[in-house]
């Protein structure tokens, strides 16, 4: 049995097979409860503050059109934290889709204030070869809300299974309605593990509150992810274990930068 190292809930060998079949067939699958609240709690406090330090800063965060924004964590406490990143559940799950070695490349977070609107259907990366050809899972996202995820502040929506589809033939099948898009509702704690290929969008946050939603990415050793990037200061990174470091695809420096320019702009395909 693996027990999550921030978690409330334990899951067999059994239930991360499950998961893994969910994200092959699905595209997405959903742990409910795995970090416990008081480790959320921390999180949204600490991102509370760096989110009004970078709405001050030239280029602090990157548009994603209308009311909604990314911003690239900084590698502090407490986002900085082996039972997140590397966590038991979240590897175990990763181990059974990834054929090959995998490192983790981003670390951010998706942020729709009030006024946002439904962003148009895409994907976040492209086929690996055409869009004829079936991509295996090559990248994921593992997303968690640091906010309950209500149908009024923003729910990340998805078609189920248009991962293997062509791009076009799976807009028709939404517009259709053969497939529909999927509202996620989410509690502090509960992850998320999705394919980026996966047709998708983000809905209109309605209140007054953002809603911020935490994107850990994860590829396999040889893509090149060039809009997005790790930076960890140099005492911390040489505190981890070699296999922790194997797992980040990261630039050392000595001390972390006082300010980030964001450039994760262009995001869909």
């Amino acid at each position: 049995m693996l027990q999550s190292m921030g978690g409330i809930a334990n899951y067999t060998a059994t239930d991360l097979d499950r998961f893994a079949q969910e994200l092959n067939r699905d595209g997405i699958c959903v742990i409910r409860g795995l970090f416990e609240r008081n480790l959320i709690d921390e999180w949204a406090k600490a991102f509370d503050l760096l989110l009004r330090e970078r709405q001050n800063q030239p280029g602090g965060l990157a548009p994603r059109e209308i009311a909604r924004y990314y911003l690239t964590l900084p590698w502090v406490t407490p986002f900085a934290n082996t039972e997140v990143f590397a966590n038991p559940v979240i590897l175990g799950i990763l181990d059974r889709i990834f054929p090959q070695e995998y490192v983790m490349a981003q670390l951010g977070a998706d942020i729709p204030v009030q006024g946002s609107d439904y962003q148009e259907i895409h994907r976040d990366f492209r086929p690996l070869f055409s869009d004829r050809v079936v991509t295996p899972l090559y990248a994921l996202a593992v997303n968690f809300p640091l906010v309950e995820v209500t149908a009024e502040n923003g729910p990340f929506q998805m078609a189920r299974g248009t991962h293997v589809l062509p791009r076009d033939q799976g807009l028709a099948k939404i517009a259709s309605g053969e497939i529909p898009m999927e509202s996620f509702y989410m509690q502090p704690g509960d992850v998320m593990i999705r394919t980026p290929l996966a047709l998708h969008r983000g809905s209109p946050n309605r209140t007054s509150q953002p809603r911020p939603m935490i994107v850990m990415g994860y590829v396999m050793h040889w893509l090149h992810t060039a809009k997005v990037d790790l930076t960890l200061p140099r005492d911390y990174y040489e505190s981890l274990p070699e296999k922790i470091k194997q797992l980040l695809r990261c630039q050392v420096v000595e001390r972390l930068p006082k300010e980030k320019v964001e450039t994760y702009v262009n995001f869909k395909y």
